[in-house]
Parts: C-alpha cells; sequence; structure tokens
C-alpha cells in the first residue's frame, strides 16, 4: 500500500472517481451530495490540490486509489491554529485493512508539521461506530452533538458527533 500526498492530472481523475464512489455508497457521511460535485471538473480538482492550505492523501494499491483524506487549514487569522479533516473515504473492498489509520496518521502528521497548528476537528455521523472507534484510537474526543446534523434527500435525518484532536 502505497500513501502519498495527490498532486498530478492522473491523481485528480482518480480522486474524482472515489469521491463520486463515496458520495454514491455513503451519502450519510458526507455534507456533499453525488447531484452536487457529479460536474465538478477534472481541472477543478486538481487546482484544489495545488492549495497552500489544502492537502489531499490518497491509498494506492496495485496502482488503484482506494482511500482518500483531506486536511484543511483554516484560512483566517483568528481559527489559524485549527484544521480540519473531510472526505476520508475507503472504498468497502478494502476496508478492516487499516487503510484508514494509515491515511489518519498522514494527515495527523501532517498537521503536525505545520507551524501554528493546534488542533484538528472532524465530524461524523453519530451511528458510524467504525469510524469513531478509529477516531478515537487515534485521540480524538467527542465535543459536541447536531441532533438532526445532516438531511437525505428522502428526509433521512442523522445526528453528527463533532470531534477534537489537541496536537
Amino acid at each position: 500500500m502505497e500513501i502519498r500526498i495527490l498532486s498530478s492530472l492522473e491523481d485528480a481523475e482518480k480522486y474524482r472517481s472515489i469521491r463520486l464512489e463515496s458520495l454514491q455508497n455513503n451519502p450519510e457521511s458526507f455534507a456533499s451530495s453525488y447531484e452536487e460535485e457529479k460536474d465538478c471538473s477534472i481541472e477543478k480538482v486538481k487546482n484544489q490540490f495545488q492549495s497552500n492550505d489544502s492537502f489531499s492523501y490518497g491509498a494506492f494499491g496495485n496502482g488503484e486509489l482506494v482511500g482518500i483524506i483531506t486536511l484543511h487549514k483554516e484560512k483566517l487569522y483568528k481559527l489559524s491554529h485549527r484544521a480540519h479533516i473531510g472526505a476520508m473515504y475507503v472504498s468497502p473492498s478494502k476496508r478492516s485493512l487499516g487503510i484508514g489509520k494509515v491515511l489518519m496518521d498522514e494527515a495527523i502528521k501532517k498537521a503536525k508539521d505545520i507551524e501554528g497548528l493546534e488542533q484538528i476537528y472532524l465530524a461524523v455521523v453519530s451511528t458510524n461506530e467504525p469510524a469513531k472507534k478509529l477516531y478515537s484510537s487515534l485521540g480524538f474526543t467527542v465535543f459536541g452533538t447536531e441532533k438532526n446534523g445532516l438531511r437525505l434527500e428522502n428526509n433521512l435525518y442523522y445526528d453528527v458527533d463533532f470531534m477534537i484532536l489537541f496536537l
């Protein structure tokens, strides 16, 4: 398994594909939806990889992108001590192999290397026990829950737990 930061046009194509897969397979796990992202251009994805405040990592097995994670550093001065993790996903056939932990480790390592960064936030659906167990094992703690934080198209609601890791 190779874990690396995503940067190329080829990476962008693979990222877009797995991102759309994630939104279709687990719509309850993301604030964005497949409908909102399906027309996103490869060029836009590649440009996001070039940001100084956003770091997307991919997990590759035999050249196939099987997991992704993005660390976003806050841009505003008063929030510049914070970052958040988003777009965390591992393809269903590759789950329970430790790929999610390795991706999280990379994002945390990167956060520790950013001068002035003190804490990382993430949001997770309250019923997603495997993800919450992983995040807790890495030192994240729940600091709040938003009732009905996500609403899917069929008016199905999910509570969202907010978690934090102090670096």
